[in-house]
């Protein structure tokens, strides 16, 4: 292998190593330039054969017998054939996300060092152009050890025949060609299986994006669902109480019961939609309404406007979920809301939690506290009774 043969021969590997990471691209939606990049792999390495036109040449022009001249022609294109039948067989398996058979692929390695043998004799010293060949298909698709091996066996190949065969020049630089070939053809091997791993790093985050959402919208849907029909209930018990005592407030708690209905619905819309936010002031109002029409005495200190702007949302569904536990589970009398800039705390005289707590709601509004890096606490009162308390840093 002459010095400018293998000098070309480096050049040219190094640029295609150079373009083809640019193909194995994440930019794309979903890596599809990466998998087009890796089933398109086994075509771009046909474009290095062309540097076979080297031992090719000296065939043609080689005069010695007939016999040995047709030998080395066919055994060159059974070398190119076995070279891209190797590479497609590698990167239809990766591009797969197949195990890759290292048997099989020792054996494509193998396969090409015994065919550069019978075109030894009428290629010269140029068959050794067919090592790098094999060097980089080795260090691309063998395990690192044995990679090294076949390194290590070419580069004696390509050091030490062209110093023993008597008709053959040597040359100082196949070596480090050979070598930087192999590096380069090893760097590009680790580059494409770090992006095609970042592209199921992504694949995945995509994934844990969608179930995290669907979460989302199933915990509001519980936490709007769970207060509204909660207080639809309520009214609609209290206004078959009142239907015969007080026809006209019975008329009113139906009404109320039909526009919570139409707020429900509407909020639920919103929810799914990703539109949903409470706003404090509103939910003071309809938790009055809630806890009196249960029969209970609300008591509110503070007011929305004394809420710090940042907390007002997470309060108000704090106060939605504490008060929907209150006339749902509580069996009390009273109810205490108090509001300070940065907690909001609500209290009732029931029977207090059974066990530990941690419903779906307590876990939805630890949830979105986390988010804002607030605390819950969800305890037992001093005096018996329910103790919700958030507090934001």
């Amino acid at each position: 292998m002459s010095r400018t043969t293998g000098a070309t021969l480096y050049r040219s590997l190094w640029s295609h190593f150079v373009i083809e990471p640019r193909e194995v691209n994440l930019d794309d939606s979903e890596g599809t330039r990466l998998r087009d990049a890796v089933r398109r792999g086994w075509v771009f390495s046909a474009v290095w054969l062309i540097y076979l036109i080297y031992p090719v040449r000296a065939v043609a022009g080689y005069d010695g017998p007939v016999a040995w001249k047709i030998a080395a022609a066919l055994s060159l294109i059974a070398f190119a054939a076995v070279f891209l039948g190797g590479f497609r067989d590698f990167r239809g398996r990766l591009h797969a996300a197949e195990d890759v058979r290292v048997p099989r692929q020792w054996a494509v390695v193998v396969t090409l060092m015994l065919l550069l043998v019978p075109a030894a004799p009428a290629a010269g010293d140029s068959v050794l152009t067919g090592c790098v060949f094999v060097a980089v298909l080795a260090v691309m698709t063998l395990p690192r050890r044995s990679a090294l091996v076949v390194l290590a066996a070419n580069f004696v190949a390509v050091e030490g025949l062209p110093r023993i065969v008597p008709s053959w020049t040597p040359d100082d630089s196949a070596g480090f060609t050979l070598g930087v070939a192999a590096f380069a053809a090893w760097g590009i091997s680790q580059l494409v299986a770090r992006n095609i791993q970042l592209n199921e790093a992504r694949r995945r985050l995509s994934d844990l994006a969608v179930v995290e959402e669907r979460e989302r919208v199933a915990r509001d849907v519980h936490d709007i669902l769970g207060h509204s029909l909660t207080v639809i209930t309520v009214k609609a018990e209290l206004a078959g109480r009142l239907l015969e005592l007080d026809p006209a407030r019975a008329a009113a708690e139906i009404a109320d019961v039909e526009s919570l209905s139409r707020a429900a619905l509407a909020d639920v819309r919103s929810t799914v939609g990703g539109l949903r936010h409470l706003r404090l002031e509103t939910e003071l109002r309809g938790v009055r309404s809630a806890v009196e029409a249960a029969g209970m005495v609300v008591h509110i200190e503070g007011s929305a406007a004394g809420v710090d702007e940042d907390c007002r949302e997470l309060f108000a569904w704090a106060m939605r979920e504490a008060v929907t536990n209150v006339v749902r589970h509580s069996k009390a009398t009273e109810c205490r809301i108090r509001l300070d800039p940065r907690r909001i705390t609500v209290t009732d005289n029931g029977v207090g939690p059974q066990g530990k707590s941690t419903g779906t709601g307590l876990r939805g509004l630890s949830d979105r506290a986390d988010a804002l890096g607030a605390t819950v606490r969800a305890a037992r009162g001093s005096d018996g009774g329910f103790v919700l308390t958030v507090t934001a840093p």
